[in-house]
């Protein structure tokens, strides 16, 4: 059901054409505590967490969003992505301001170039919804870390003085809310470097805003074409009428798309639900990237699972689900260590054999198949 017909009740003078113009939606963001009031029946603990941590952490939701919550539902896990809860006061001394050190690997500001062969390129420090697990909490929704124009002028002559840059990631906040004249121009400086070969860019937008993307705006991804997009659903329910269609339209621009969904307890850490997300995105031509694991992100680890969690969800994924619809289950290194893959153990014995070591695998069923792991002087 499209979100205009569940709109909550605040919005029951909107009209449809206001809603359906991401211009409205973002000026219309639900961002008091009595707004909120009006949209959901708010606990005890959602109230204190809204009034304790949204001077750090701004609130900030978009009607299309709020009208996917459950009103009366405390635990619904959209709920949980968008709205300030109990788990966000608590602090650990493990938890970083910084937790992939992306300040420290930052040349110029705005770049992160922590491999040799690929840069972040922070364009912008808005997003339509400020997502509770974000990982930048450090600087995204915070005026102070816009990206001016000088800014992003300095990023590209970095890029186009880096050679060994490949592959650009435009990420933010997020860079679809960069009016489509600036991101098109982005894009067409960083299509004119030459050694620049891969064009990304990391979007939650089809999830909290899909209204955002206009025929305008997909004409500006069409002429960089192609372009990684990379985006964020976490659970099936954020799959509305109006994300299908922006995928529909994206695919259409020449966009290669991907989700990058975060393991998040009480969201999606259910391997069922995980498989019903990923054969509804691939249905809608958008491949599942990474499952990533929650960062050590201050105030956020309420939302953490055990790694064990991740690998079981992954285990039953195999099998279940096409290749394409297996993501990459990794850890972003805290530190700035980088991304490492995991993945479930399916070695369950070896021991040595005539022509080399017998090695026993055990399949997404269960079952076991021994597989000779040929020792070359032995078979000459």
């Amino acid at each position: 059901m499209a979100s205009y017909v569940r709109r909550p009740a605040l919005f029951a003078n909107a009209s449809e054409a206001d809603w359906s113009d991401w211009h409205w939606q973002q000026q219309n963001r639900i961002r008091t505590l009595e707004e909120l009031s009006q949209i959901i029946v708010l606990s005890a603990g959602e109230r204190e967490a809204f009034t304790q941590s949204s001077e750090r952490f701004r609130v900030a939701i978009t009607p299309h969003y709020a009208a996917l919550m459950q009103a009366d539902n405390a635990r619904c896990p959209l709920r949980l992505q968008a709205v300030p809860q109990p788990g966000e006061l608590v602090t650990y001394p493990f938890e970083m301001r910084d937790p992939l050190a992306e300040e420290s690997h930052m040349p110029v500001a705005g770049i992160t170039h922590r491999y040799p062969d690929r840069v972040l390129f922070y364009v912008s420090h808005n997003c339509p919804m400020y997502c509770r697990h974000c990982t930048r909490k450090r600087k995204v929704s915070d005026p102070t870390t816009a990206a001016a124009r000088a800014q992003l002028e300095a990023g590209l002559a970095y890029i186009r003085n880096t050679p060994t840059v490949r592959d650009v990631l435009i990420s933010g906040g997020d860079p679809l809310t960069l009016s489509d004249e600036r991101l098109g121009y982005l894009l067409r400086e960083l299509r004119a470097i030459e050694h620049v070969e891969v064009l990304r860019v990391g979007t939650r937008n089809p999830v909290t805003l899909p209204q955002r993307v206009t025929p305008e705006l997909c004409a500006v991804l069409h002429q960089a074409r192609p372009v990684y997009l990379h985006t964020h659903f976490n659970h099936p329910n954020e799959l509305s009428p109006e994300s299908i269609t922006a995928l529909a339209m994206l695919l259409d621009a020449g966009c290669v798309l991907g989700n990058q969904m975060v393991l998040l307890r009480g969201v999606n850490d259910d391997a069922e639900l995980v498989l019903r997300l990923n054969r509804a995105l691939l249905s809608h031509g958008c491949r599942p990237y990474y499952m990533l694991q929650c960062d050590m992100a201050e105030g956020i680890t309420h939302f953490r699972t055990p790694l064990n969690t991740g690998l079981a969800i992954m285990d039953h994924l195999r099998g279940r689900i096409g290749g394409m619809g297996v993501p990459d289950f990794v850890v972003d290194l805290p530190g700035g260590g980088g991304k490492i893959e995991l993945v479930p153990e399916y070695v369950s014995d070896r021991r040595p054999g005539e022509h080399g070591e017998i090695v026993t695998f055990r399949n997404w069923a269960g079952e076991c198949f021994e597989f000779v792991d040929v020792d070359a002087s032995n078979t000459d």
